[in-house]
């Protein structure tokens, strides 16, 4: 990284530097980066994004972070903690391991709270990003006609394309899951959970309602494409989504809705529009059946040196304008990653 360009993270409506932090690496320890936005680097910013208290022994602030998070921020062998409070003369509790609770920052004064609040804010923002994602919003697409109808695609494929490279069974989604992913959340406890099912809910008050005019939406299922550049490296086919009506309904109500998530903290902006579509055929199926992925690049290490690519050229022609069938789409799910229900799809937290 060029010290003089550092990486810029946004938070907020804020900028802040991001500065790589070389430590000793310990045996068997992952390498940790922390984020320098110096002591006073907030002191004359109105920091309208939380509150500070005034205490009779100073100011506090408090912060509410998901248990799996406290390592960031208390770092190997409680440095990273150290460095925070030495540098901004504040004092940071954090609950035990396991227990959910809030970190409370305290200092004489504010200026001090207000930076360690804000670098703790960056850190964690970091290494959210880092974690695997929990949860996604999808419209399920397992329908009995669209299933049966992907069972014939399937029947089809490998009758036809079983002896080009990489082509086998394995690659199918399981068809109870056939689904429409909107977006992917990390939510690492209940209260996430709880806040990413109000605003779903607020979402459908607030404009799905309207834009729907309170009936389901008419979809139909048909042709296929492929993700990356090479057809005959095939990693991803998917089948296309869109309104029998030809309108954009359907892609309004998936950008509002990821636009909004966005906006809370609780998803990452990935594209500037939503990609509708359905996976049929993923290589991430040929060793883990139930593994799903994020719509672009994953965070951090990266899967994809695990896949067979497969040759996806003779399916794209054979099967281009393949008809999976039309359905009504009423709801939008907040499901659980790698879980199933009684249905075979994925468990809902929750639904609009």
């Amino acid at each position: 990284m060029d010290v003089l360009r550092p990486t810029l993270i946004r938070i907020g409506g804020r900028v802040y530097r991001k500065n790589l932090i070389h430590e000793q690496a310990h045996q068997q320890e992952e390498e940790e980066e922390d984020f320098y936005a110096g002591p006073g680097d907030c002191a004359d910013e109105p920091c309208d994004a939380f509150v500070v208290e005034e205490t009779e022994k100073g100011f506090q602030c408090r912060v509410e972070v998901p248990s799996p998070l406290y390592k960031y921020v208390i770092g190997k062998k409680g440095e990273t903690k150290k460095r925070l409070e030495t540098e901004t003369r504040t004092s940071i509790s954090i609950p035990k391991p396991g227990v959910e609770g809030e970190i409370v920052i305290t200092g004489q004064q504010r200026s001090g709270v207000i930076s360690a609040r804000t670098r703790i804010d960056v850190l964690l923002d970091s290494f959210r990003k880092k974690q695997p994602f929990t949860h996604f919003l999808s419209f399920a697409l397992n329908q009995p006609v669209i299933q049966e109808k992907f069972l014939q695609f399937k029947e089809e494929v490998l009758e036809k394309c079983s002896k080009d490279h990489g082509v086998s069974s394995s690659l199918f989604q399981n068809p109870a899951k056939l689904h429409l992913t909107l977006g992917t959340l990390v939510l690492l406890n209940e209260q996430e959970i709880r806040k990413a099912c109000d605003l779903l809910q607020r979402c459908k008050e607030d404009f799905v309602d309207r834009i729907t005019g309170g009936k389901p939406l008419t979809v139909e299922v048909a042709g296929v494409e492929y993700m990356n550049d090479d057809p005959a490296m095939t990693d991803v086919l998917y089948a296309k989504v869109h309104m029998k009506d030809g309108s954009d309904k359907l892609q309004v109500i998936a950008d509002q809705l990821v636009e909004r998530f966005v906006a809370s903290g609780l998803m990452l902006k990935e594209w500037d529009r939503v990609k509708l579509h359905a996976t049929v055929m993923n290589t991430l199926f040929r060793k883990d059946p139930s593994a799903e992925e994020r719509n672009s690049t994953v965070t951090g290490k990266s899967s994809f040196k695990e896949r067979e690519s497969f040759n996806g050229r003779n399916i794209l022609k054979l099967f281009e304008h393949f008809y999976f069938g039309e359905v009504q789409l009423d709801s939008v799910r907040l499901s659980q990653r790698f879980s199933t229900d009684a249905s075979g799809y994925y468990a809902t937290s929750g639904q609009l």
